[in-house]
């Protein structure tokens, strides 16, 4: 994979890993043997740090579709190279936007096709096919209740723009020949490499509560002057970028009016606006990674 520095500064190791997670891979084993295929929610944005190894190992051969969420989110054109790069794998993958219902017909019609072995197996003892059953699966907050409210048109399960949310399985009918497992949302207990961490932190996936967020931001900050200047000038309304984070970083709180007494900036109130901008997509379609030519 393609591998960029995110500024010439230390990488803060971003760990996370809280108590539920323990069940939800529990959770996952147990139910694998109900479902006919798994459903695997990425972050377009981050579809390498966002794919959590624990479920490309319980998956195993069952049938698997890569879900590329938020891709009104991320950069077209590195969208483009990711579905490309699962077809050369081999691997059926879909960008789609839950919260608008972008491209959900295209994967409930892969669903059926790829289960129709598993669901036919009835017709041909006489019996009706059965509906097929899918697991939903992925990191918290990469919008798997949010999709399936989409795809049953009912708040059938709870969504909250904090990670962690879904703890407890789900059975949802999604169409009148496909029923959904919804799963809690599951990390993994450590990152090897840390810029997994500092990505899945970039996109809300992490509780922000558990990193240095002034940190964490003005390293995103610096990876955005590197590969998205013109987000940044078209956002702020700026007409250079200055080369250093921490003076773009100033003028930032400066256009903003993040200031306190003494004229002096409000760092928390800028990290929050520079957070908040990326995850709602105000900067722009943003992609944190690619994949390899």
């Amino acid at each position: 994979m393609n591998e960029q520095n995110t500024t010439n500064v230390d990488i803060p190791l971003v760990q996370w890993f809280p108590g539920h997670m323990t069940k939800a891979r529990r959770l996952i084993e147990e139910n694998l043997k109900l479902v006919d295929i798994v459903v695997e929610l990425l972050d377009s944005r981050i579809p390498l740090s966002s794919s959590n190894p624990i479920i490309t190992s319980l998956v195993g051969n069952k049938p698997h579709i890569i879900v590329l969420n938020k891709a009104d989110l991320s950069d077209p054109v590195i969208t483009h190279e990711w579905l490309e790069f699962y077809k050369r794998m081999g691997k059926t993958a879909i960008a789609i936007d839950s919260v608008k219902g972008k491209n959900l017909k295209e994967l409930t019609q892969a669903i059926g096709q790829l289960t129709q072995k598993q669901t036919g197996k009835f017709a041909a003892h006489g019996a009706k096919p059965r509906n097929a059953r899918a697991m939903i699966v992925g990191i918290p907050n990469v919008g798997k209740s949010s999709l399936i409210n989409r795809l049953s048109n009912t708040i059938a399960a709870k969504t909250e723009n904090r990670p962690g949310v879904t703890r407890a399985k789900q059975w949802i009918r999604i169409s009148k020949n496909i029923d959904l497992l919804d799963m809690p949302g599951l990390l993994w207990p450590k990152f090897d490499d840390p810029t997994v961490g500092l990505r899945l932190a970039f996109s809300g996936a992490i509780n922000d509560d558990i990193f240095d967020k002034e940190q964490v931001a003005r390293l995103l900050l610096a990876y955005l002057q590197e590969h998205y200047p013109s987000a940044l000038l078209n956002r702020f309304k700026l007409e250079e970028l200055p080369e250093d984070t921490n003076e773009l970083f100033e003028l930032i709180g400066k256009k903003r009016g993040c200031l306190v007494k003494g004229g002096h900036i409000d760092e928390e109130k800028v990290v929050t606006i520079i957070f908040t901008d990326f995850r709602s997509g105000k900067l722009g379609r943003i992609s944190l990674e690619a994949p390899s030519a």
